[in-house]
């Protein structure tokens, strides 16, 4: 007959975790972006933690901008990650739309000099109601300047460009050549693949026990 378990109650599991330091990528200074709980530390890995770019900087005018880490490795009590992606807020987004003008956005697939591959979503708005032909252009040049930062630039260094208004503001400057433009941002970023010695690879983290039986 088998000898039966002896039961665990929840309190008892939540006294057998531990807290981990879930620390920011060096592009960030390698800041502590919070801490989270985990009874195994393999249990951590592919967790995805979510912060501001104002928690990291103290700057209150980036209080819109998500960004999302993954933990990748945990040493100790520290659980390291690497850059996910970023969203800016939708009550900010929403706030810079206006009537009689238009919103003219662009999704890219890019890859990096280093070999990480992106997906971006560019938002330009304009002063006034544009053409069909307007918008065209307007995402063709977005298409051309998103790639050629990517393309010359380390996923550090892109990324510092998306989040701190580089990338935006070329792009400003080039398409408003074409209509008068309010603003552009760079709404989303999301990491897709990353290099690997057969060339590149999903960006999809897993923890290790999913693979225990």
């Amino acid at each position: 007959m088998p000898v039966p378990r002896p039961r665990v109650s929840g309190r008892d599991r939540w006294r057998l975790k531990k807290w981990y330091s879930v620390v920011a990528p060096k592009i960030f200074g390698e800041a502590v972006v919070g801490t989270t709980p985990a009874d195994d530390p393999l249990k951590l890995i592919g967790r995805v933690m979510e912060t501001t770019l104002y928690d990291l900087t103290g700057d209150f005018t980036l209080v819109h901008v998500h960004l999302y880490f993954q933990i990748i490795k945990v040493e100790g009590d520290k659980a390291y990650t690497r850059f996910k992606g970023h969203e800016l807020a939708r009550d900010y987004m929403k706030s810079l739309t206006r009537r009689k003008s238009s919103k003219v956005q662009g999704i890219f697939n890019v890859e990096t000099k280093d070999g990480y591959g992106l997906r971006v979503t560019a938002t330009a708005f304009t002063s006034y109601r544009c053409k069909t032909s307007h918008r065209k252009a307007i995402r063709r040049v977005m298409k051309e300047v998103v790639e050629k930062h990517a393309r010359e630039s380390s996923l550090d260094d892109f990324v510092q460009a998306m989040l701190f208004g580089k990338l935006s503001t070329e792009i400003f400057g080039e398409a408003k050549k074409i209509y008068p433009l309010r603003k552009v941002e760079i709404y989303k970023s999301k990491l897709l693949t990353v290099p690997g010695p057969q060339g590149p690879q999903p960006a999809v983290v897993i923890s290790p026990l999913a693979f225990k039986k």
